[in-house]
């Protein structure tokens, strides 16, 4: 289906028409554009609620103080790392779910989705742990100063000792969204973001019966809220038929199949953990800058994470897509997807710049009214703006390497994006031309990144894998387990 074709059904679509079970449409066969909508609508909405956690603990801090926006600046891009670390886990389990539900293959895709939980909440325990113990040092080196440094690491401390009930739910939207399902989650985050936004307000500002907590109560709004949230998760793949299914006998670890797992995953927690660590280190460059600069990056980051989420949803849509065509045996209809969904996010992305060319003002100020801060804000959102057609291209064909199982493709053109171009552009920039240095690098990096993942994708590579013949010849091979048979 071309994009007008889509465009045009969109406009006579019904509002109870927009979103449909896995049931009610094939993702192997038939028209492109609808099945991939349907899809995708509901992780944007799933992202944007997730967003709306971030959004409103910024939207509260900000009417807090300048110095708890600004801390929370360097807090967020660390959640962001150590979930980062982690993800690679939820990524290999819901290519492997969606390549086994495209080949019909159901208790396999069960037991994919059983092994993957069991070893996300290991490892994240893990990563709780160690983001609990080494928070003081890891925010001095990115140098925050005396004033934010003991706020942000008393939001990271209490995000730290909750990361495993933050990313529990991660792992289950990841597990529905490879099998097909991406309502649910929609559903199951929308209860816990009013939650969340509803709690924020009176744990940061002391509202009735609470003491006034400030950006620790911000911390544990999210926790709790998003623990919630993982245990509705669980309880949904525990027991019900809805989605992807997991089963406690299956949950025994199985270290054979941590192997495969981590053969995909790994190279996906380095494509996050590489986009988390470039915005961390950028914040080592913007610390150098007053903290009206700090303050303005921080909300800038966040409008963009606002922005991208189509394309994110997308790039994960493709994903699905991608892996159950491969597993289904049909190549060529993975191929329509990606180049669809690239042209769909260039569209979609460059006609939102616009918008945000001429409001960028108007954006910064919901988020303070700083004079201080408002203009850098805008400056940075007006210069990006224009590139963001270049991050749709690259996040669509991402998502199309990785449910090939071809992740380490995807984590090769993030880190070079971020660590060769942006990061170095960045520096120099800013050192050179100050803040207009700093946002010419983010203007390159996208650029480069939507080019470099357009020619990788029509190398065709990603074809080269024989799926069920040779169980070596790739970790995105679907091979017999007797694990699984059993």
């Amino acid at each position: 289906m071309r994009l007008r074709d889509l465009l045009d059904r969109l406009t006579s679509v019904r509002p109870g028409d927009l979103f449909k079970s896995k049931e009610e449409f094939d993702l192997t066969e038939g028209s492109i554009g609808w099945p991939l909508f349907y899809l995708s609508l509901p992780i944007v909405i799933t992202n944007l609620l997730q967003t709306a956690y971030n959004l409103a603990d910024t939207f509260w801090l900000g009417q807090y103080s300048t110095e708890a926006l600004a801390a929370i600046s360097f807090a967020f891009p660390m959640v962001f790392l150590l979930i980062s670390l982690g993800m690679g886990l939820s990524v290999a389990g819901s290519v492997l779910v969606a390549q086994y539900t495209g080949a019909g293959e159901p208790d396999k895709a069960s037991y994919a989705a059983s092994q993957t939980v069991t070893f996300a909440i290991v490892g994240s325990l893990l990563l709780g742990a160690f983001g609990y113990y080494l928070v003081d040092d890891f925010l001095a080196f990115l140098g925050a100063d005396a004033a934010i440094l003991p706020l942000a690491a008393g939001y990271m401390q209490i995000v730290s000792l909750g990361l495993v009930f933050m990313f529990g739910f991660f792992v289950f939207i990841a597990l529905m969204r490879g099998y097909g399902d991406t309502i649910t989650p929609m559903l199951v985050m929308l209860g816990t973001v009013v939650l969340n936004i509803a709690l924020d307000p009176f744990l940061i500002f002391g509202w009735g019966p609470f003491p006034e907590m400030g950006i620790e109560g911000a911390a544990i709004a999210t926790v709790f809220s998003r623990g919630l949230a993982m245990l509705v998760g669980l309880g949904i793949m525990l027991g019900t038929t809805r989605g992807v299914s997991i089963a406690i006998a299956d949950m025994r670890p199985d270290l054979s199949y941590l192997r495969r797992l981590l053969r995909i995953g790994l190279p996906a927690s380095v494509e996050g953990t590489g986009r988390a660590l470039s915005v961390n280190l950028l914040l080592f460059i913007v610390a150098g800058f007053p903290n009206a600069v700090v303050a303005a990056f921080g909300v800038g980051i966040r409008v963009f994470s606002v922005i991208f989420l189509p394309a994110i949803a997308v790039g994960r849509g493709v994903e699905t897509l991608t892996g159950q065509n491969i597993g289904a045996g049909n190549e060529d209809r993975a191929a329509r997807t990606n180049d669809f969904a690239a042209v769909a996010m260039f569209a979609v992305l460059s006609a939102a710049a616009v918008v945000i060319w001429f409001t960028a003002a108007d954006i910064v100020a919901i988020f303070t009214d700083d004079p201080a801060v408002i203009p850098v804000g805008a400056a940075f959102l007006q210069t990006v703006a224009p590139t963001f057609g270049f991050t749709g291209v690259m996040r669509a064909y991402s998502g199309g390497f990785r449910g090939a199982g071809r992740t380490l493709t995807a984590a090769a053109i993030a880190i070079f994006t971020q660590a060769v171009v942006r990061l170095p552009l960045a520096w120099v920039g800013a050192d050179m031309f100050g803040t207009d240095g700093l946002f010419a690098a983010f203007v390159v990096s996208n650029i480069v990144g939507g080019t470099i993942a357009f020619v990788w994708f029509r190398r065709g590579t990603w074809r080269d894998v024989d799926l069920t013949d040779d169980p070596t010849a790739d970790v995105s091979v679907i091979e017999d387990d007797p694990a699984v048979d059993d």
